[in-house]
């Protein structure tokens, strides 16, 4: 999967806080070290996670990330409906939205050889 560009508040705010954003970058490459479970796994994690704090952006980051570490379009689906017997209909409604601005954007020919 190609690199995607940055959100731009997100480049900005890297800009402005170099060190705060290199000091974020280490705490989270620590805490994926820092345990057993596989990239695909921890990503599908951090994704529930972001749904779960409804932020979308995070959203669309760890699906790309979970894409990247080898996660399908199905198992992403299936971590998002895993969510609504916590998070409810509205919260699963609005992640099935964010995690399409992702699935929906890849090319055509890459998405139906994952798919």
């Amino acid at each position: 999967m190609p690199k995607q560009k940055l959100p731009i508040p997100f480049q900005q705010f890297t800009q402005l806080f170099p060190e705060v954003h290199a000091a974020y970058q280490r705490l989270g490459g620590a805490c994926h070290a820092s345990g057993p479970l596989e990239a695909k796994t921890r990503e599908l994690i951090q994704l529930g996670m972001a749904i779960g704090i409804r932020s979308e952006g995070a959203v669309h980051s760890h699906v790309r990330k979970a894409l990247e570490a080898g996660a399908s379009p199905e198992e992403i689906r299936h971590a998002v409906l895993l969510g609504m017997p916590t998070l409810g209909l509205p919260t699963t409604v609005a992640a099935f939205t964010w995690i399409g601005d992702i699935l929906d954007s890849r090319p055509k020919s890459r998405a139906k050889k994952r798919d």
